[in-house]
């Protein structure tokens, strides 16, 4: 088919590729010309979505239950794993777990850490048998490897507190573009 430019300024007998490399840039194309669905699956890569963007959110869910005596902060189920794809993100951690003190006038502490690192968060419970666990970060880590977030906990004198008792618990780490 021989291309033919008309009059109103149309081309037509175009073949799909027709045109050489360069031709068409994106300062040819109309406004919204080019929707979602004719993107590639990887046409648009982490580091062009904007500050603040969410990147990935990883849940994790648990029922199996911990228990402490320990004045120190110790180790529980109740942690979830994930692997920034930037430096400059940052995590946001939210999370609900039951917890439960055994005996009145117990103090009962909880707080998110991100390996060994002890992060700000503190929630206390003070001299009540039943209680939600709601802790939520936003952490720096400046990193691209696995990270573990757990909430761990401890007991004011010793009695014992913990956590998911009758309740299955949640967390969850959401990675936000810096």
């Amino acid at each position: 088919m021989a291309i033919v430019i008309n009059g109103s300024g149309t081309v037509t007998g175009l073949a799909v590729g027709g045109l050489p490399d360069g031709t068409v840039d994106d300062g040819t194309l109309a406004t919204d010309s080019v929707t979602a669905a004719k993107l590639k699956d990887d046409a648009i890569a982490v580091g062009d979505l904007p500050a603040g963007s969410v990147l990935q959110v990883v849940t994790r869910t648990f029922s199996t239950s911990s228990t402490t005596t320990s004045t120190s902060y110790t180790d529980t189920d109740c942690y979830v794993d994930i692997t920034p794809t930037s430096t400059s993100s940052k995590i946001l951690i939210q999370g609900s777990v039951s917890g439960y003190s055994a005996t009145t006038g117990v103090s009962a502490y909880f707080k998110i850490f991100r390996g060994s690192t002890e992060l700000t968060v503190l929630q206390r419970f003070e001299d009540v048998f039943l209680f939600n666990v709601a802790p939520i970060e936003l952490d720096s880590p400046s990193s691209t490897s696995s990270i573990r977030y757990m909430l761990k906990m401890k007991s004011q004198n010793g009695n014992s507190i913990g956590v998911n008792m009758s309740a299955t618990g949640i967390l969850v780490a959401m990675e936000i573009a810096g």
